[in-house]
């Protein structure tokens, strides 16, 4: 089977789709297609793939390149050696991983130094398969004697690694080439390591029995290796890293030497003992630490895959937040000793003041900062105050509760995660953005924003510091990093970006616009004004025909020249758009007109897909995507999210009582359950036994980030400041 066949076959058997799609998916990816433009502008010809699933089929597409391309290296190794063999090239051929070449790649390698090769340069190697085959009756002292060097032999000159001393020293050396041989048999190695899984276990013991750590559940933990959750591997794997915990696999030592000797061992001869020895030796030796490094290392790659997919189902939803639009946000960044940052913003995100305030400790100047902060609501009409959620937050929610009792403005307060926002301060973005504000002032502004429009100012800081998900520090950061990257591209394309208002930041992550475009197409606009239509892109440096053709339709120009330029029908379906629009008796201008657009839904609603595709020449999901588009035109997707929780009175954890019901805003989905945020100090966790009446096999299919659930309070543990909330029944 050729190659490529090979490849798309896989695919397809692996994501359960038809083969045709698989090929016909390649030559777009191939074509320098991108993965939004080919889900959003290729559903006829992916089938409909989602932007997750042509991720993942990205992907393993990859992976899956990357492994031919290393059984072809391997193939032309072992040729040129002269050993390759049918049986060799159909291992090759049937290999599903990487590491399953490199196991039959194994015996072919040149080696180190190794006792094997040590002894092969004494010209051990005949004596080892003497003793490997087990028929010669001769006494083996007999026949080892005629590769001991003779004294003869020995001159001045001679290396000592050519000598055999003795009778001892030549079986030696043969049962360490045969030793070799057992460990590098990639039979031996596939049966051993399902094995290990099968019946294996993971085992951690404490180094400091006596000290308290994260890591306590796992001070006399054992659990079976194809059953442990990712989440405890990688939380095992940090213990051992802090030199917390001790890891070892245990598993069926006997059972595994009795296959080998089973396979080795031909009947009861001469040979019988040294075998034996020699099946320890190769598993004490070589097997047992390699295979136990080999499950180690897969068991943490398939754990940092969970936990980067976990992150990138945790962000998504935080980047498509609902925005808060049309509000004046002041940003409050909570501190202590340095003073509370304040920023406010009007409707559009431009700034209009700043200050320092002081009601935390240790000047407590609470007087001070509700006189400064009140002056500041009236004089700005802020609607909304924007708390941090980091140091001294709780403090200032406090605060900011008392003075919105004391003013006659209607003003409430949210609670925003400021992760990364430091991170963004300290920025080289930050500085070009406010060359003149100091960097502690930064993170306020940026607070502010966020809350105002979460997905224009989350695409400013490194995806890796959004600050959801597990483990994320200890995971492959390349690979975070280009996951979170695909994350952050798909919820940009799904929004839209208004090409004339766009940071460069936003711009770059727009289908075929790279930093280097983005920047053009900000200097561009500084240059000659607002674009008045799409194609007017072309003419920015750079920006050609096929990066237009991949970015114009997630790019929206409100106010421009052609009102279908403020929804994601794609240039190259302009002319359907109009035939349709004028099928069912409105033109492109209709769009515009807010009572029309009532009647345009209705009549669109109504149409015959299947007839009005064949009339169009069009394609039946692409007709779907135009009606839909051109009955909400300017819609903003995120408008559909749960919207923020806005607060006007402080809940204090001693408020707290179990069986109290609360409103809450999920932060975090793991593996193991969701934290909740119920407006204490500290987020509750919903256990995944308490997210459902029902069995939930994984959290995120019950929540996302961003979900305002009903919760019920289950378990307080004051010492701890620690909630236990439950979704069951409430």
């Amino acid at each position: 089977m050729e190659k490529q066949e090979r490849i798309a076959n896989r695919i397809a058997e692996e994501l359960n789709i038809k083969l045709l799609q698989v090929t016909k998916t390649i030559e777009l990816i191939d074509g320098g297609n991108t993965i939004p433009f080919i889900a959003r502008y290729r559903k006829e010809v992916t089938g409909g793939l989602s932007d997750e699933t042509l991720r993942e089929f990205g992907e393993r597409l990859t992976y899956l390149r990357n492994l031919e391309e290393r059984k072809e290296e391997v193939k032309k190794s072992i040729e040129s050696q002269g050993k390759l063999t049918e049986e060799i090239t159909e291992n090759l051929e049937n290999a599903k991983t990487l590491a399953e070449v490199e196991d039959i790649y194994r015996p072919y390698k040149q080696k180190k130094k190794t006792r094997a090769t040590v002894a092969k340069a004494k010209g051990l190697e005949p004596l080892a398969n003497i003793i490997i085959e087990q028929t010669e009756t001769e006494p083996i002292e007999e026949i080892a004697k005629q590769y001991v060097t003779k004294p003869e032999d020995i001159k001045e000159d001679t290396p000592k690694d050519k000598i055999v001393a003795d009778v001892a020293e030549a079986i030696q050396g043969a049962k360490d080439i045969i030793a070799e041989m057992i460990s590098d048999n990639p039979e031996y190695r596939k049966q051993i390591k399902r094995r290990c899984y099968r019946d294996g276990f993971i085992v951690t013991k404490a180094t400091k029995p006596e000290e308290k750590t994260a890591y306590n559940m796992y001070y006399e933990f054992q659990e079976k290796i194809n059953r442990i959750p990712s989440h405890r591997i990688l939380a095992i794997n940090r213990g051992e890293k802090e030199e917390y915990l001790k890891v070892k696999l245990e598993k069926d030592e006997e059972d595994i030497l009795n296959y080998i000797k089973h396979d080795v061992i031909k009947g009861k001869t001469q040979f019988t003992q040294i075998l034996e020895e020699t099946i320890i030796d190769s598993w004490e030796r070589l097997i047992e630490p390699s295979i136990d490094r080999e499950i180690r290392s897969d068991l943490t790659e398939k754990a940092e895959e969970q936990a980067i997919k976990v992150f990138g189902k945790n962000a998504k939803p935080l980047l498509l937040a609902a925005p808060l639009k049309g509000y004046t946000v002041m940003g409050f960044d909570p501190a202590y000793r340095t003073g509370c940052k304040i920023a406010v913003i009007d409707e559009t995100g431009k700034l209009l003041a700043t200050t320092t305030v002081y009601p935390t400790e240790p000047q407590n100047d609470v007087e001070g900062a509700k006189k400064e902060l009140k002056n500041l609501i009236t004089k700005y009409k802020v609607n909304i105050i924007a708390i941090g959620n980091g140091t001294a937050s709780r403090e200032s929610e406090s605060f900011v509760s008392d003075m919105i009792k004391e003013i006659k403005e209607d003003v409430h307060y949210a609670i925003v995660s400021e992760a990364g926002a430091s991170v963004y301060s300290a920025s080289k973005l930050a500085t070009q953005e406010y060359p003149d504000i100091n960097v502690s002032l930064r993170g306020a502004i940026s607070i502010a924003r966020r809350l105002q429009d979460p997905l224009a100012e989350l695409v400013k800081i490194d995806p890796k510091a959004i600050g959801v998900g597990q483990y994320q520090h200890d995971v492959n950061q390349a690979k975070l990093s280009e996951s979170l990257t695909g994350v952050v591209e798909n919820a940009v394309n799904e929004v839209g970006v208004d090409v004339n208002t766009a940071t460069p930041s936003l711009l770059s992550y727009v289908s075929g616009i790279n930093k280097t475009i983005a920047n053009n197409i900000v200097k561009y606009r500084d240059e000659n004004g607002k674009l008045k239509e799409r194609k007017e892109l072309l003419k920015v440096a750079k920006l050609g025909k096929v990066a237009y053709e991949q970015c114009a339709g997630f790019i929206r120009i409100p106010g421009g020249k052609n009102p279908l330029e403020i929804t994601a029908v794609h240039p190259e379906s302009y002319e359907i758009a109009e035939k349709l629009l004028q099928k069912v008796g409105y033109q492109k201008q209709d769009l515009l007109d807010k009572e029309k657009i009532k009647e345009i839904r209705q009549s669109l609603a109504e149409v015959r897909i299947t007839q009005t595709a064949k009339e169009l020449d069009v394609g039946e999901m692409t007709l779907k995507d135009i009606i839909e588009e051109l009955s909400k035109p300017g819609r903003d997707p995120r408008d559909e999210m749960p919207k923020q929780i806005l607060r006007a009175d402080v809940l204090k954890f001693e408020d707290l009582i179990e069986g109290m019901v609360l409103s809450g805003t999920v932060r975090n989905v793991t593996d193991f359950g969701a934290f909740v945020d119920i407006g204490v100090k500290h987020d509750g966790l919903v256990h995944i036994s308490q997210l459902s009446n029902s069995f939930v096999k994984n959290p995120s299919d019950v929540v996302s980030v961003g979900d305002i659930v009903k919760v019920k309070v289950i378990g307080i543990d004051s010492e701890r400041q620690k909630v236990q909330l439950s979704m069951k029944e409430v």
